[in-house]
């Protein structure tokens, strides 16, 4: 039992401001349950406080008028939401009539949710309820969701133009590093051209080796890629205190970089073996000497 009780603000749509030390739930004196509210507390703000169900709290609508006593009935998980991860507001749930009378305010809401039978068109709903009546607006939950995303799709496409930046210095570094290896090879190649291997053996030779460079670096990619991902979720779950997942390496997402992968290096590796073989073997011999 602490000396003072954590006080509990309650404001619209049930979001709590907590004003008080941290310490257990209350216990209200010999308080009557079946008049008493039943709220459901989010989990983090239950953790935060120390609360379990059926535990007395109290409740109000401002930090100086809190006095109405509730009752926690249950102790929920709320719905993963990437807008809300950094807002630090906890939630509490109540019945629609016990959270008016704390509010004082008889048949007022601020929004609310209509379900639709399957098949039916969201926008024709909304335009029809529009049209019922003034002082209210309908929306489509997803036009409610696009206009609510367009930070997270901002940053998205500023990951795909890193992405392609990256793809891009990541294809001129590969072919110069090709370039280089193959010019190396000047007098084992210049060797094969004087004993009667044709052009093309060397050639396919060159682009297969690079194949299965680009697939040893395609493997090395993706387990750092699984590793990194893992870290990143650990880390920002335990940071946010959430379940939300932030970095998600998903099987299409793999077969795209590996099939990537092997078109740059072949590429490359096709570049470097055409312009060597093209080189007489003299020359190459008398360059490498």
């Amino acid at each position: 039992m602490c000396e003072k009780p954590p006080l509990l603000a309650l404001a619209v749509l049930g979001v709590l401001g907590v004003g008080a030390p941290r310490c257990g739930a209350i216990q209200a004196p010999s308080p009557n349950t079946d008049s008493l509210i039943h709220i459901a507390v989010e989990r983090r703000l239950a953790r935060e406080l120390g609360l379990r169900v059926g535990d007395t709290v109290r409740l109000g609508p401002t930090l100086d008028s809190v006095s109405t006593p509730a009752v926690v009935a249950a102790v929920y998980e709320p719905r993963r939401d990437p807008s809300g991860i950094i807002r630090p507001d906890f939630h509490v749930r109540l019945h629609l009539p016990d959270l008016s009378r704390l509010l004082g305010a008889q048949d007022r809401v601020d929004r609310f949710g209509i379900g639709i039978q399957p098949g039916a068109d969201p926008r024709r709903g909304a335009e029809k309820l529009n049209q019922v009546a003034f002082g209210f607006r309908a929306f489509e939950s997803d036009e409610i969701a696009s206009k609510s995303s367009q930070t997270f799709l901002v940053v998205s496409r500023f990951h795909r133009a890193i992405a392609l930046i990256t793809v891009v210095a990541s294809a001129i570094f590969l072919l110069c590093i090709m370039l280089l290896k193959v010019e190396e090879r000047r007098n084992d190649v210049a060797v094969m051209r004087f004993v009667g291997v044709r052009r093309r053996v060397v050639f396919l030779a060159i682009v297969i080796e690079a194949a299965l460079i680009a697939l040893l670096g395609s493997a090395a990619g993706v387990a750092m890629a699984l590793a990194a991902g893992a870290a990143t979720n650990a880390y920002y779950r335990r940071l946010f205190d959430t379940q939300l997942i932030f970095s998600q390496v998903t099987p299409r997402l793999l077969i795209f970089g590996v099939v990537l992968s092997l078109v740059l290096g072949l590429g490359a590796g096709a570049v470097a073996a055409w312009r060597l073989v093209r080189t007489p073997p003299l020359a190459l011999w008398g360059r490498a000497g």
